[in-house]
């Protein structure tokens, strides 16, 4: 007989009664290869046969059932036919319906091309809306059975569709294909939340509870398959945190002007990395904040500590509270860590003794201004604190009875400070004198510190800056004026100038710098600050233009010097003596060692240097720093005993208003620049003390001590201790400047690999990812560019990535490169900016952009592994072995660090595709897992974008990543393409 159609044959099957093994092979003969039988729609077929009575025709089922058992169908072509059926009216045909889905639904897979995998999701999705459907006409008919009295069959038919529905959704594997058709289509997925809702409606009257919990079971799965990338366990087990106590530190010591959004965003980081609880997080952040303030030392350094904690931190909780969920739930969150807290009693005793005050109290006030407790619970902390310090060791009656606790002067400073702004924004032609004592008001004892403190912890350090530039800048040329008025503004001149200078030094010179101004329009502060301040890593050439202004200046200047008793101050234009002061400088020096000046002169020409303004004193100190670098052994004594001269206040009648405060900033600032040069000629001079260290943290490293044994002993000690302090912080600083990035970061790696100890190794990965975050993203570029590289494709160092170690270094190299990569696209920080970048070009000749030459990396590949040719150069990969989301999402790969994951992506696929197993390999999947932890979801912005879509099917090879969680995680699901790879590595699973 010849058969015209599918539906003909199955007729005739049916006629002719064939059994299921007759009938698959009489339709092999009907139906020719070429076709197969999911385009000919057998499936549709015949279920459109079986479903034309009141009852199904068992024998089309059977035909059915064998053509799923042979995979002459696929599941996905099932699904979508049992999806069009809707008279749910028909029991016994719903009920032959789900025995088929019984069949397979909680073992689906499919071994085809991409596009049939997706299939296989969409039809799953049809699936579920229509068992959901069907559920609701069952609850709905039981309902109904309930109120005519005969419930038995709609309680049957009900509780066979909720046991297909727990049986299909309780596979993780199918809520992750579920997962990828939610994202596939949208609007099947709001059909199935209306679904839901629908069916929550009926069940609720259910009086069976267990068929109500179970419904209840079904639709909580369903509601999880959109967040099933967003849940991770926190650590709950643990009390300390030394990464966050580390940043907070390393923050305080070294960066209060940072921007306060940078350092929640690392925080954020931070806990989403280590699944930090919010209340501990909270309470290691406070923890730090005390160290911090216990630990500071006396002066400037103490103030900014203060400043950071009751100023800056309330500001930082406050953005993190937008950055969690719910408010109340977050306000709870800090209450629970002060309740924490005020069991540290021996660090709160310390930090009042140090303070001088109550310090949980007035932090308490100022969490609860901002609104982040609320008012009975600071009132019920101040109650169980006031009842603990009764207990605390008293300080002696009086001994500071009078002192004013810094953190009350920095919390009044902070109003002060928007004050001053204001003041500075009026026109300064109009009342000079009151500009001249407010300004004089500020130099009083601490009050300038303070001021800059609280200004740098509230963020308005740069504005305060600013307006001190402006106001040098109008004060630099007075013309047609009287004697009175042009002290006054010689006063204003030197005041502005002097303050700039101590902020460039105490925050920085990049708080002092504009981003935009060229040319002309530069004021003349920073142009002097640019080209003739000597600072930190700054070598300055004494001979440079910038020291050699109009000789007939210099000439009228050394006059004015050398011939009169004093410094004249009328039409006198300061900016210019600054700049001609240099010159002038080398004239006298000169001069004096040619035997044509005695030394009676020199001191008469220091002495009008300083006797007036203190800016010329400090310009030429500047220059003779400089001048002195460049001097044999022999040759600098007498510009040594001239700065000695300069650095000396004045003992006359005849001096301007403030000249002791004045005298005061001008000598901490004279300090803090020869600093470099009077170490590096072992010479001493006495700078009159103001009793207070001026500079807490400067020459820390042991003398004729190799740098490498400081390196591997400061490490050894916080290891030891468990956390890093400001001062080990500063020295490490120190050590990064003197060796470079590399040099440090691969000897503190070789430290890392030498730990055989699983909790000294995951200690040593916290302390360590902070200690790298003085330099987070030229670290990141060294560690993902060189050391790794390195270590994977020397099969010599293989035995050196061994768990622990191996497994720590897979954990640091993730939060490096999760870091860096959440925060290139901002600012370097400050305290960054200062050190040498590495220059790009090193990253063009390790990973070049033309498609040419190959990379270094891929030549390295290529000789250690037989089958790593296919990657020896990028013109030879087939474009599938390396596209990954990046690339589609056209991510610039001029970018240093860009260039650098997508390369440690591309050594990760080779290893995984290579025939050579060893702890290599392991490694690599200790370095996927990590990622996988760590993410909220591999979508766009996350690392794994870099990664080949080629390596998920590889990946899913190795045992412990065969999860269908873990391929959603690691595939861009925002791409059409993402998806498919997705869906065909977790269909094969």
């Amino acid at each position: 007989m010849k058969v015209v159609n599918l539906k003909q044959a199955i007729l005739q099957a049916w006629k002719e009664r064939w059994s299921d093994y007759q009938w698959a092979i009489n339709m092999k003969k009907f139906f020719p290869k070429g076709a197969t039988w999911d385009i000919l729609n057998l499936a549709d077929a015949l279920l459109e046969q079986a479903m034309i009575g009141p009852s199904p025709n068992p024998l089309i089922l059977s035909y059915l059932k064998y053509a799923i058992s042979s995979q002459m169908v696929s599941y996905s072509s099932v699904l979508t036919a049992i999806s069009k059926f809707d008279d749910f009216s028909r029991d016994l045909c719903v009920q032959a319906l789900l025995d088929i889905m019984d069949m397979f639904c909680d073992r689906l897979s499919c071994h085809s091309k991409a596009e049939e995998c997706i299939g296989l999701c969409r039809a799953l999705l049809s699936a579920l809306h229509w068992l959901l459907r069907c559920t609701a006409a069952s609850a709905e008919r039981l309902r109904e059975g309930l109120e005519a009295g005969t419930p038995a069959a709609g309680e049957k038919q009900l509780a066979m569709c909720l046991q297909r529905l727990e049986k299909t959704l309780s596979s993780t594997k199918n809520r992750a294909l579920l997962h990828i058709a939610k994202l596939e289509e949208a609007s099947s997925w709001t059909a199935i939340e209306h679904s839901l809702l629908k069916l929550g409606e009926i069940l609720a009257n259910l009086s069976n509870p267990q068929l109500r919990s179970q419904a209840e079971q079904c639709s909580t799965l369903i509601r999880s398959i959109p967040m099933m990338l967003s849940v991770h366990a926190e650590q709950m087990n643990k009390t300390g945190f030394p990464t966050v106590h580390a940043v907070i530190l390393l923050e305080g010591t070294m960066n209060l002007t940072g921007e306060t959004q940078s350092l929640v965003e690392q925080l954020t980081m931070v806990k989403r990395m280590q699944h930090i609880p919010t209340p501990l997080f909270v309470l290691e952040i406070w923890k730090a904040c005390f160290v911090g303030l216990i630990e500071s030392p006396e002066g400037t350094e103490e103030l900014k500590w203060t400043a950071f904690t009751f100023l800056k931190i309330p500001q930082v909780l406050v953005k993190l509270k937008k950055y969690s969920h719910g408010d109340k739930d977050f306000t709870e969150d800090v209450n629970c860590a002060f309740e924490f807290l005020l069991k540290l009693t021996p660090l709160l005793d310390k930090a009042d003794q140090r303070c001088n005050c109550d310090c949980t109290n007035f932090l308490l006030q100022e969490c609860g201004k901002q609104g982040l407790l609320s008012e009975a619970s600071v009132n019920s902390l101040m109650a169980k604190r006031k009842a603990d310090r009764e207990h605390a060791p008293q300080q002696k009656s009086g001994e500071n009875a009078n002192i004013q606790p810094n953190i009350q002067l920095i919390l009044r400073a902070e109003p002060t400070v928007t004050n001053i702004l204001k003041t500075m924004d009026a026109d300064h032609s109009k009342s000079p004198e009151g500009l001249l004592g407010v300004l004089g008001h500020m130099l009083s004892g601490k009050s300038l510190d303070l001021l800059l403190a609280a200004a740098a912890a509230t963020g308005k350090l740069k504005s305060f800056a600013r307006k001190f530039i402006n106001l040098n800048e109008f004060t630099t040329y007075g013309s047609e004026e009287s004697t009175k008025p042009a002290s006054v503004r010689a006063l204003l001149f030197d005041i502005s100038f002097l303050m700039l200078c101590h902020v460039a030094q105490t925050y920085g010179s990049e708080v002092i710098l504009s981003e935009s101004r060229t040319g002309a329009d530069v004021p003349f502060f920073e142009t002097w600050m640019q080209t003739c301040m000597p600072e930190e890593g700054k070598i300055l050439n004494p001979d440079h233009p910038c020291f050699r202004p109009d000789s007939t200046k210099v000439e009228s200047l050394v006059a004015l010097l050398n011939n009169s008793s004093e410094m004249k101050l009328v039409q006198m234009k300061w900016h210019e003596a600054c700049l001609s002061i240099s010159a002038a400088i080398l004239e006298i020096l000169n001069a004096w060692e040619n035997g044509v000046l005695a030394f009676e002169s020199i001191q008469k020409i220091t002495d009008n240097i300083k006797g007036k303004v203190c800016s010329l004193a400090v310009c030429a100190v500047a220059w003779l720093v400089a001048h002195v670098r460049m001097l044999g052994l022999d040759e600098r004594e007498k510009s040594l005993q001239m700065i000695r001269q300069l650095a000396g206040p004045l003992f006359s009648e005849n001096t301007l208003q403030f000249y002791n405060e004045r005298v005061v900033i001008m000598n901490s600032i004279l300090e803090r620049m020869c600093a470099d040069v009077l170490q590096q000629t072992a010479t001493q001079i006495k700078f009159p003390s103001t009793g207070v260290d001026t500079m807490p943290y400067w020459n820390l490293l042991p003398p004729k001590r190799p740098i490498k044994e400081v390196l591997t002993d400061i490490f050894a000690k916080v290891l030891e201790k468990g956390w890093v302090d400001s001062r080990s912080i500063h020295i490490f600083d120190t050590l990064l400047h003197m060796g470079g990035v590399y040099w440090f970061c691969n000897n503190l790696i070789k430290e890392l690999l030498k730990e055989t100890r699983k909790e000294h190794a995951l200690r040593a990965v916290e302390l360590l990812y902070s200690i790298f975050c003085l330099d987070m993203q030229q670290v990141t570029l060294v560690l993902l560019g060189h050391i790794l590289p390195g270590l994977l494709t020397d099969s010599s160092k293989w035995h050196s990535l061994m768990d622990p170690p191996g497994t720590a270094l897979a954990k640091l190299a993730v939060w490096c490169a999760l870091s860096s990569y959440s925060s290139h696209k901002g600012q370097a920080s400050t305290r960054q900016k200062k050190r040498h970048r590495e220059d790009i070009e090193d990253y063009i000749s390790l990973f070049p952009l033309d498609d040419v030459q190959p990379s270094k990396l891929m030549r390295l590949l290529s000789s250690n592994e037989d089958d790593a040719n296919i990657l020896s150069s990028p013109t030879d990969r087939s474009m599938s072995s390396s596209l990954s989301a990046s690339q589609l999402h056209t991510v610039n790969m001029r970018d240093p660090l860009n260039r650098v994951l997508a390369n440690l992506f591309l050594l990760i696929s080779s290893i995984l595709g290579s025939r050579t197993a060893g702890p290599h390999t392991q490694f690599v999947q200790w370095f996927m897992e990590e990622c996988v932890d760590c993410l909220e979801q591999g979508g766009r912005g996350s690392v794994l974008q870099f990664m080949p879509f080629t390596t998920v099917s590889e990946l899913v090879k190795v045992s412990a990543m065969s999860s269908p969680k873990v391929v959603l995680a690691i595939t861009d699901l925002s791409l059409p393409l993402g998806r498919q790879v997705a869906a065909k590595a977790i269909a094969a699973l």
